[in-house]
Order: C-alpha cells, then sequence, then structure tokens
C-alpha cells in the first residue's frame, strides 16, 4: 500500500512538471537549452578524489537550532571495465534552543555516518541510461537507526550553449528504509526517532556564471516525500560553488522550505571547503 502511494504521488508530480514545462517551453528555447539538446554522460564518472569540509545551520521554526560538522570523502572505483564512486559521511550535530546554557550550546554529539556507491549500468538497466548505487546509513549517534536504499542517477549535459549558461542537469532518485536492531528499538530506546521510509528526490541544476563560479539548485539538500505517513518536503536549496586553484574549491548555500507537510527544517545555511586530487 505505501509502495503505491509512492507510485502514485511520483505519477503526479512527473505530470505536473512535464504540463507545466510543455507550456512554456516554446517560450524559453532562446533562454534555457531544449530538451532534445541535452546528451545523456551518466556514464562518464571522474576519477577524481574529493575531501571535503562541511558546516550547517538548520533551524526548525520552533527555537529549535542545530549546528552540523561533516566530513566528507569520494573516491573512484573500478572492476575490469566497470567504474564507479564511492563517498563517505560523517559528521558531529549539536542541537540548542534560546533556553540552553552556553556550555551546552556547543557540545557536540556523533551524527549520521552514511556510505554511498554508485557505478556505471551496462545490463541491468541500460535503457535508463542511468548510473545505479546504493547508501547505507549507520545507527551511530543520536540517528538510533539502520537505513538502506537504492539509487538512480543521471547526467545531462546541453549541446549548445545558452543565455543562462546551464552547464548539466542531474536528477537523483533514492528511496531509504529504515530499521533498528532489536536492542535499539523504540520500547528500549525512548528517543530513536520514527523508522525512515523516505522517497528522496534531488532535480539538481546547474549554471556556470563566470570561468570559476557556479550556481547549482538542489545539489545537497533535496525533495521528499513520506511514504509511511504521507507529505511533502520541499525546499528552495541553492549553492554557490567557486573554484580558487586547481585543487581548492569553496562553496556557500542556503535552503528554505516552501511544502513541508512532512516536517524536516525550516531554513538552513551551510558551507563547504574542497580539496581535489
Amino acid at each position: 500500500m505505501a509502495s503505491q502511494k509512492v507510485i502514485g504521488s511520483v505519477q503526479k508530480l512527473a505530470a505536473f512538471l512535464f504540463f507545466a514545462f510543455g507550456a512554456q517551453w516554446s517560450h524559453a528555447e532562446t533562454v534555457l537549452v531544449p530538451l532534445s539538446k541535452f546528451d545523456n554522460d551518466s556514464q562518464q564518472l571522474t576519477n577524481s578524489r574529493v575531501l571535503e569540509f562541511w558546516g550547517y545551520h538548520a533551524a526548525d521554526g520552533d527555537d529549535n537550532y542545530q549546528n552540523t560538522l561533516r566530513l566528507r570523502y569520494y573516491n573512484p572505483l573500478k572492476a575490469g571495465d566497470w567504474h564507479g564512486r564511492i563517498r563517505f559521511d560523517t559528521a558531529y550535530v549539536a542541537n540548542y534552543n534560546s533556553n540552553t546554557s552556553p556550555d551546552n550550546s556547543g557540545q557536540y554529539s556523533a551524527g549520521n555516518t552514511m556510505v554511498t556507491v554508485w557505478g556505471q549500468d551496462r545490463t541491468f538497466l541500460k535503457p535508463l541510461g542511468a548510473t545505479v548505487g546504493a547508501r547505507v546509513t549507520f545507527p551511530f549517534g543520536n540517528n538510533g537507526q539502520w537505513a538502506v536504499g537504492p539509487q538512480l542517477g543521471w547526467t545531462f549535459v546541453p549541446e549548445l550553449s545558452s543565455k543562462l549558461h546551464v552547464t548539466d542537469f542531474s536528477p537523483l532518485i533514492r528511496y531509504m528504509y529504515g530499521f533498528d536492531t532489536k536492542n535499539n528499538s523504540i520500547a528500549v530506546n525512548s528517543n530513536q526517532p520514527a523508522l525512515q521510509r523516505n522517497l528522496q528526490l534531488f532535480p539538481t541544476l546547474g549554471f556556470q556564471l563566470s570561468p570559476n563560479t557556479t550556481l547549482r539548485f538542489w545539489d545537497e539538500n533535496g525533495m521528499a516525500y513520506n511514504s509511511a505517513g504521507g507529505g511533502w518536503f520541499v525546499p528552495i536549496d541553492a549553492m554557490l560553488m567557486h573554484r580558487l586553484t586547481k585543487h581548492w574549491v569553496v562553496s556557500v548555500g542556503a535552503s528554505k522550505q516552501v511544502v513541508q507537510t512532512f516536517r524536516q527544517y525550516d531554513w538552513m545555511t551551510y558551507g563547504k571547503v574542497s580539496l581535489n586530487f
């Protein structure tokens, strides 16, 4: 029943987006890039290693705040003629509000630790032209549960330039399914959050502002549908990235919810420093 609700919601969203974009596309071709002029570049994966240091500040709108420090690392994978990528994430989190003492507001505890793997798919779902992968979230810190989920991703690059200098359209779909162990269930741990049943959508879109500066939408924070209890979380998320040198990139971003029938956060600011080698 839950999966049928997810499929129905995705179909309705896809139909709405199709007709909305179709009605306006004839007026936008001189500004954007026609859909027929995008190449599927999903199977071309970079071999670079990337180490990133992230900082986030988020608010839920009820005088509750969260600071997060995150370490993220990307590494190439190869097996025969197959190429892929692996990403490691780990974090420390501090939660506080206006009543929290200054001593406690700076205390961090372990946050989510995740491993994500994706790569070329030349057999299993070849007609989709997507990369296929999966994510595992470990039950460390205050997360309290395991979560696993498959994902599909694409990268479409324009064949021609446009006035807005679109660099790519890189949608990603992931479904996360959470579960807990017998010694860490909600009956044992009252702080255990609700088990994840989330469809995650990242309609990532990039624009080249200058030779070293890009603007990306929904790259870090995407949309989510709660298939367990219903409800959508839809933010506006934008990140400005600037390449300082061949190896160093700095980024700043912000995210603000516009639909929140599935509660996540009200607003968020964040930044990162990336080392490419």
